[in-house]
């Protein structure tokens, strides 16, 4: 059976198996709650009972006579009951939003556990605004029906039970009639049911979008400003508002039809009780106490079924989610990680490419029959045009990405068999697409260093040729940089990430066209940086600016996913072929500046 075949709260019950304990707990006290909630009414028929038979009502029965005595008798029981109702309804409270809130964090961190533990080509097909709507939204929506939705359930079934069984002992007669309703309101909910989900089955779909496009112009607002272009995604989120709107409205016309509709049910079968019950005590074939009773538990039985409309909503609508969460927890790692353990402290930094032919999902392939040995302790630079596999070969090596055929190997381990934490943990990247998160600039130099100390952290940044900047910031080390470090510029971000792959201090460092968005001055300032921390550490340059790699140990020139020229900077000149036109046109386009 697959995933979609399975009802929602079957997979939500499965998912759940951890806090089965409490939600027995939690149900119990509902149950309890609500059969205290209706005895009331019982009370009431046995102090009508006293009145009308004094020294013969059923409490009498008990041995207990005098008049005065059974209502201190009915005193103490209605303290006794109120006590116990309100002691379970705190109980039933306090675990049901307790437990809420306990299934919405772990449902969150392990939904985001097992997103981090997707390829990175699962992500380039699905918008980050998605992902937020089920991470957020989507669990939200979960938790709500935790929070209220279950006890309602729980406490409309218990009160069917009870309010049913008591009819039949009291009055057999008269019992089909207030439970003919029954059928007809099962059956109501469950075609609401059914008609509900596809509907909000869109509501979810149509907030992930509205999500995504928000987030989408959040982190593009530069842009946006830039082109003059407020009107027109004003009136994208106006229109992708409004889809949003008209799905919930096709929800809520339906279900905003189920309460009157079980309105008139439920006055069917109050009039009935009352009629029929009242000819019957008349005629003096029931007691006036048990009269009492049944219409009060008539009105107890079928008016709570008038929520079942809004609990039916918030039911529909956490199923809906609950599938987009459980479609996401389920979705297969395509990445098996391997188990084998390299600790740094033991990396060499011997890598291998060997025979690797990899492409992208439904494109041709970008890396084809690729074979490349980098010596341990060396610096090699691998150049070429626009798309011909370099940063691709870095996403290879960090395993982001499966080789279609051959194999990489770190010191003679296949990637495959390791574990990626230590393939990671072993490689510092420092990229031309700096991300920093939205903290200090302290925190963000010791990201993946978490216990750095603070001298350390201004050591690396002085490597880096930080320090100076870091040194003018309002705060220094303590300034916030934003986010995605937006108040910082662009070479000061990059220093700010050579800092962390300083900190980090790898035995493998991979610099991907590490200074290909700066200016001439601070260039040199990372080259120099660069220098320091590249010696004796295997280090892999990716470079368009072939002045920045002259001086590697050796130097790869890729042309549509395959070697095709290697040697040092002087013997690639010699040789007159791609590398040394590609110098030519770089020298010469700097000559005219």
């Amino acid at each position: 059976m697959t995933s979609a075949q399975v009802h929602p709260l079957q997979r939500l019950l499965i998912y759940g198996r951890a806090y089965r304990q409490r939600i027995w707990l939690a149900s119990l006290c509902s149950v309890l709650n609500k059969l205290f909630d209706l005895a009331p009414p019982a009370l009431i028929g046995l102090a009508v009972d006293v009145v009308v038979k004094q020294q013969e009502s059923w409490i009498a029965t008990w041995g207990i006579e005098g008049i005065r005595s059974q209502f201190i008798v009915l005193s103490i029981l209605t303290l006794l009951i109120w006590s116990l109702e309100s002691a379970f309804e705190y109980a039933y409270d306090w675990l049901w939003r307790n437990l809420a809130q306990t299934i919405q964090r772990d449902l969150r961190v392990d939904a985001y556990s097992h997103l981090q533990d997707l390829d990175l080509a699962y992500f380039e097909d699905r918008s980050s605004g998605r992902l937020m709507a089920i991470l957020n939204d989507d669990i939200n929506q979960l938790e709500r029906f935790l929070d209220g939705g279950a006890n309602e359930v729980i406490q409309v079934i218990t009160t069917v039970i009870l309010i049913g069984g008591a009819f039949f002992v009291l009055a057999p007669g008269l019992a089909w009639m207030a439970m003919l309703p029954m059928p007809f309101i099962i059956w109501g909910a469950i075609a609401f049911q059914r008609l509900l989900a596809p509907r909000y089955a869109e509501v979810r779909e149509r907030v992930s979008l509205l999500n995504s496009r928000l987030s989408n112009n959040l982190a593009g607002m530069l842009t946006i400003k830039s082109f003059t272009a407020e009107p027109y995604e004003i009136e994208r989120i106006r229109q992708e508002s409004e889809a949003y709107r008209q799905s919930n409205r096709r929800a809520i016309t339906l279900s905003a039809a189920f309460i009157p509709l079980i309105r008139i049910l439920i006055l069917l079968g109050f009039t009935a009780t009352l009629i029929y019950g009242g000819l019957a005590t008349v005629a003096g074939d029931l007691a006036v106490g048990t009269y009492s009773v049944l219409v009060f538990l008539t009105q107890r039985l079928l008016w709570p079924l008038t929520r079942l409309g809004e609990t039916l909503d918030l039911y529909q609508r956490a199923m809906a989610s609950t599938n987009r969460v459980m479609d996401l927890l389920q979705t297969p790692i395509t990445l098996p990680p391997g188990q084998q353990r390299l600790p740094v402290s033991q990396v060499r930094g011997e890598i291998r490419f060997e025979d690797i032919t990899f492409a992208y999902a439904d494109r041709t392939p970008v890396v084809q029959h690729f074979t490349l040995k980098v010596p341990a302790g060396q610096t090699i630079a691998i150049v070429g045009s626009t798309g011909s596999g370099k940063s691709t070969l870095v996403k290879l090596l960090l395993r982001f990405y499966e080789v279609n055929q051959g194999r990489i190997t770190l010191d003679g381990i296949d990637l495959r068999d390791l574990d990626p934490r230590d393939l990671r943990r072993a490689i510092g990247l420092v990229s031309q697409d700096v991300f920093l998160f939205h903290g200090t600039v302290a925190e963000n130099i010791a990201y993946g260093s978490f216990g750095a100390s603070r001298e350390a952290i201004m050591e690396a940044a002085e490597i880096a040729e930080a320090h100076e900047f870091i040194a003018q910031l309002p705060q220094g080390y303590d300034t916030i940089v934003g986010e995605r470090g937006q108040k910082l510029s662009g070479g000061q971000r990059q220093r700010l990430s050579i800092a962390r792959a300083i900190l980090k201090n790898p035995p493998i460092l991979i610099l991907d066209e590490a200074t290909s968005a700066v200016d001439n001055e601070t260039e040199s300032a990372i080259q120099r940086s660069l220098e320091k921390i590249t010696r004796e550490r295997t280090t892999i340059a990716i470079a368009h600016r072939l002045s920045t790699i002259r001086n590697a140990d050796r130097i790869y020139v890729m042309e549509q996913g395959q070697l095709v020229e290697w040697g040092s900077h002087e013997e690639l000149l010699q040789c007159r072929g791609l590398y040394a036109s590609l110098w030519q046109v770089q020298m010469g386009v700097r000559q005219g500046a």
